[in-house]
């Protein structure tokens, strides 16, 4: 490889790297940070006003865009893998001829940025809920373990190969290549230069892609954040008695903002790369402790068997569309979600995936971390089941009223030791949420300010920012974090278009890439053999 191809690109179309300081000459900052204000001062005057006009825009959502986030999350799949295991799979990203993070390093900061805090939480919260009642995709069925088996496999679906490949495959193909090989910039506009040009990168249209993507982003954010607040006071309440009021959720969020604008002043390979090897480390702990004293046998006949089911029933659970007001609030609720962290989930993957082949990014996010996030969700959520149908009312009373922190101290207090194990989990979460929130500050920063390595005023900036937006949601109570949650939805409309050409951009560039590193060529050691064993004129032939 050439000095020329490894060099860092400048970062053409690059408006604001020269800015310095917030980005305020991009116009991209002032758009998403106004709608974002907008929505705070709406939240805080208007409440009733702001409910009806996200639930009218989440029901139009849900209701007309809902069968294409199916389709398309199906398809980022299947066509990711398809590119995986032909020899585009062999394709080196990144402009690198070897990664700069070592795997480990890599893949701690993938699960935990991308898992985040939902998957504590949600982990023994969905199970219990398809539990007590059923998707519909499934046959009644009066036997609890086939109940709880589809229950399983549900939250599987939800959680698995399609909501991780939507968020870091396809697009981080593209985003690569452009950015590294091509000297465009790590924005979310750049996923659509091949459709549009170069018109894409400069003026109000490239700056409009960007503030939809920093606005989902940060509603995803911002809502985790403040349930961080309310979910870890109530179990603070629950566990040592601490008054589950603002304060309490005031000094947790703010403890939170502290953490992660810290981490993410530190930079990519300090305090992001310290609390995402602490956290898989402690989940892996808890994972052996639970199996080893939890309901060992439910767990490992449960994955197995739920791996099994949601399998056999992977088209159609994914493209079911046989109850929308169900699908409006689990299926279609979270994959439009996760579409909404799409193009800034892309960019940060990009920053730090550099030198791997695409076979290895594929089967990583597409394959490996699904795997391991349903074996989480069975340690957490199975155990649950499990204790239930053991003793029933003892996970599904606690759960009553959708409480998910209640769900889960209902697990941990059936376990030895279950106060230490019930504020492992707590620091459990609260890491999660502290490395979303680092990775997605990080990002934000990126695509504001141009650069690949923002400066820590904005840095600093953006994380006080989505915090003192949590703090003030929670203050008017759940309603203006759930009203956000439900935003989330309505953000992931304008998004799934600018992920949706990466379906045949993302095929197209790997050929590229294919071409350019030489992978169609037949291999070297095959053509010496060929050219070894190949008849001369001095060999007799059988003629002779």
């Amino acid at each position: 490889m050439s000095e020329k191809q490894t060099k860092q690109p400048a970062g053409f179309g690059n408006e604001t790297a020269s800015s310095g300081g917030l980005g305020l000459k991009n116009p991209a900052f002032w758009y998403s940070g106004g709608f974002i204000i907008l929505f705070v001062l709406m939240a805080v005057f208007q409440q009733d006003t702001l409910s009806e006009y996200v639930k009218t825009g989440f029901d139009w959502s849900v209701s007309i865009f809902g069968p294409l986030w199916q389709i398309l999350l199906l398809l980022t799949f299947i066509i990711g893998l398809a590119i995986a295991f032909a020899r585009t799979g062999r394709v080196i990203l990144g402009n690198l001829p070897v990664p700069e993070m070592d795997r480990f390093k890599w893949m701690s900061i993938l699960f935990c940025t991308l898992l985040a805090g939902g998957g504590v939480f949600w982990a023994a919260a969905e199970p219990i809920a398809h539990f007590v009642s059923a998707p519909p995709i499934y046959d009644q069925t009066s036997d609890p373990q086939q109940i709880a088996i589809n229950a399983l496999a549900q939250s599987f679906m939800h959680w698995g190969f399609l909501a991780w490949a939507i968020v870091g495959s396809l697009t981080s193909i593209v985003i690569m290549y452009l950015h590294y090989q091509k000297g465009l910039p790590l924005k979310p506009r750049t996923l659509l230069y091949p459709v549009f040009g170069e018109r894409v990168l400069t003026g109000q249209l490239g700056a409009v892609i960007d503030a939809c993507c920093i606005i989902a982003v940060a509603a995803g954010t911002i809502g985790p954040i403040g349930f961080l607040g309310l979910q870890v006071s109530y179990a603070l309440n629950a566990l040592f008695g601490i008054p589950d009021n603002f304060t309490t959720q005031l000094i947790i969020v703010v403890f939170a903002i502290v953490l992660y604008t810290l981490s993410a002043i530190s930079g990519l390979d300090k305090g992001m790369q310290l609390l995402s090897r602490f956290n898989v480390i402690l989940a892996c702990g808890l994972m052996i402790y639970i199996l080893v004293f939890g309901p060992t046998d439910f767990i490992i006949n449960g994955y197995i068997q739920g791996m099994g089911t949601m399998l056999n029933n992977f088209i159609p659970m994914a493209t079911f569309r046989g109850d929308e007001d169900w699908l409006s609030w689990w299926t279609v609720f979270f994959w439009g979600w996760f579409l909404g962290y799409g193009p800034m989930m892309a960019i940060f993957i990009a920053r730090i995936s550099r030198g791997r082949t695409i076979r290895e990014l594929i089967i990583t996010v597409s394959i490996i971390a699904p795997i391991v996030t349903c074996f989480w969700f069975t340690i957490v959520g199975g155990s649950g089941l499990a204790f239930e149908i053991a003793n029933v009312g003892s996970i599904s009373n606690a759960f009553e009223g959708f409480n998910l922190p209640g769900a889960l101290l209902a697990v941990t207090n059936q376990l030895p030791f279950p106060l230490l194990i019930s504020v492992l989990f707590i620091i459990l979460t609260t890491i999660f949420i502290v490395t979303t929130g680092d990775s997605m500050t990080y990002a934000i920063s990126v695509v504001i300010s141009g650069e690949a390595e923002p400066n820590s005023l904005i840095r600093s900036f953006w994380g006080v920012m989505m915090g003192v937006t949590a703090i003030v949601l929670i203050s008017l109570g759940s309603g203006g974090v759930t009203a956000l949650q439900s935003f989330i939805v309505i953000t992931a409309v304008p998004v799934s278009f600018i992920l949706l050409p990466s379906l045949w951009n993302g095929p197209q560039i790997a050929k590229i890439m294919a071409n350019e590193q030489d992978l169609y060529r037949p291999n070297l050691i095959e053509q010496k053999y060929r050219e070894s064993t190949k008849p001369t004129d001095l060999e007799p032939t059988d003629s002779e």
